[in-house]
């Protein structure tokens, strides 16, 4: 297949190894894939925000920017950016009367997946360490992001594919289906009770003994690394993407805390 890369904006511009690990992944398994170069956020800061009126040339830009492309779907390491194709987008144009936009939004929207989906879903990957060879010699534990639950009801679909990575040793954290506290910009609109949150979450994660959380979103993971390095805690966080990414022949190293554009320091 030829396979269209929605990076995210978070991903390109702080995690972008997640975004190689995608498509390390995804040759691994012969297709193609190509990054439309036009591409930059989806819009969805701005409609949390309420700012309909900036979101309306965003989405444009998005919707042209894949457009332009030849590909059979896209994918994103991200299910809250995915999910705001679909539950955003659209809307967003209705808004703008432009409803040619929102019919080629929704359309867009429909053959762009988050990539445990398109791997489960459409290319038939059950067994990371089989289909993939993918290999993770560590104690890992799972956060999972609201919006793919929720909006995307992806269900068990990373943590499963996570828990068939040769050599994991996979704890579930308590409280598996508790916010992060993100939440994009509430993070610092409400800061005392994002605080709180991520605490808890924190609190349960170093519970499991897991020397990982990994997720699939990493504006979540971004949120609970800081927590866990204002703790100074040993507990690392890394995308999902880039455990499945990892082999013996080419391992994901885990020493010392995680930067942000992935890895360790």
């Amino acid at each position: 297949m030829r396979i269209a890369l929605f990076s995210t904006c978070i991903v390109d511009g702080m995690y972008p190894k997640v975004a190689k690990a995608t498509v390390d992944i995804l040759e691994r398994l012969g297709h193609e894939v190509v990054y439309p170069q036009g591409q930059t956020c989806c819009s969805q800061m701005h409609v949390n925000s309420g700012y309909f009126d900036d979101a309306y040339p965003i989405v444009k830009n998005h919707v042209e920017s894949f457009e332009e492309w030849d590909f059979d779907v896209a994918v994103a390491p991200s299910g809250s950016c995915v999910a705001s194709l679909g539950h955003q987008q659209p809307m967003i144009a209705e808004r703008k009367g432009d409803n040619d936009l929102a019919r080629r939004a929704n359309q867009l929207a429909s053959r762009t997946f988050e990539l445990s989906e398109l791997l489960i879903d459409v290319l038939g990957i059950t067994n990371a360490a089989e289909q993939l060879g993918s290999y993770f010699p560590e104690h890992v534990t799972y956060h999972s992001s609201c919006h793919g639950m929720r909006l995307l009801g992806l269900g068990t679909r990373q943590s499963d594919l996570v828990r068939t990575v040769e050599g994991i040793q996979y704890t579930q954290v308590e409280g598996l289906d508790q916010c992060c506290g993100f939440g994009g910009t509430f993070s610092f609109k409400n800061a005392d009770t994002s605080g709180a949150m991520v605490e808890d979450k924190v609190a349960n994660i170093e519970k499991t003994g897991a020397s990982v959380c990994t997720g699939g979103d990493v504006s979540c993971l971004m949120n609970i690394g800081g927590a866990l390095s204002r703790k100074n805690s040993d507990v690392q966080t890394i995308h999902f993407a880039e455990i499945l990414a990892s082999t013996k022949e080419n391992p994901l190293k885990v020493n010392g805390p995680v930067s942000l554009t992935g890895g360790s320091k």
